[in-house]
């Protein structure tokens, strides 16, 4: 139990616990997905973006965290586990 969820106090967290990614594979096909780490099988995954838009993974983790939010009611408490700098600067300035 050494890692860094576990370090935070993630494992305490009362309410929902997701954990969200995005990527953009080799063939330029840009993905999210996120999962629910305490409902098994709980995973939900879409193609963002399109081949001519760039290279970032930005699109992708951003989509990732939508689709989270999307699938949390509103007065639920969500802990969201993600490693985009981007998305971590947004909800820190938010």
């Amino acid at each position: 139990m050494g890692t860094e969820i576990c370090r935070l106090g993630g494992y305490g967290f009362p309410g929902t616990v997701k954990a969200g990614d995005g990527s953009n594979q080799k063939e330029e096909k840009m993905g999210a997905v996120y999962i629910n780490l305490r409902k098994k099988g709980k995973r939900q995954q879409r193609k963002v973006g399109r081949k001519m838009e760039g290279s970032s993974s930005n699109r992708p983790e951003l989509a990732a965290f939508v689709m989270a939010l999307h699938g949390t009611p509103v007065r639920k408490l969500m802990l969201y586990l993600c490693n985009n700098q981007a998305l971590l600067k947004a909800g820190k300035n938010g």
